[in-house]
């Protein structure tokens, strides 16, 4: 028996977006970060620093594995620097890059609440620590 065949119609259907396009749809983070309607417009400015730092890492040729865990990583800092600037309202007056950028350093970043594991806390601080040496070069 023939197996019926499907016309090449029927299998044109829309492509699956590709590695990179997926790993750098970060466009909706803001909305999980905000807290109050003025976090997303300090979420969005965070999230375009990241895509660049994102697309720079792509040009690195690390692992999809590694690429996946920096972009966790960087959803959970987002987070924290909302945070933050909940906690310390008085951050606020300095801008979230500004922020951003005395949150991280060679030494990592913030410690993560809910509290991570010490594993996690490793790879957190080093995106952080990536993510420093990055905006220090330009």
């Amino acid at each position: 028996m023939n197996r019926p065949r499907k016309s090449r119609q029927s299998l044109d259907v829309e492509p699956s977006t590709t590695f990179e396009e997926d790993y750098l749809d970060i466009d909706h983070w803001p909305r999980a970060w905000r807290v109050e309607s003025e976090d997303f417009a300090l979420g969005k400015v965070m999230v375009d620093l990241f895509k660049v730092f994102l697309t720079h890492q792509l040009t690195l040729a690390r692992s999809r594995k590694t690429l996946r865990v920096h972009r966790g990583n960087l959803r959970a800092l987002g987070g924290q620097i909302i945070r933050l600037l909940h906690e310390k309202p008085s951050l606020q007056k300095r801008g979230i890059l500004r922020v951003l950028l005395e949150t991280i350093d060679d030494d990592g970043g913030p410690i993560v609440y809910p509290a991570l594991t010490e594993s996690e806390q490793r790879s957190f601080d080093s995106t952080c620590r990536l993510l420093h040496r990055f905006t220090s070069l330009g």
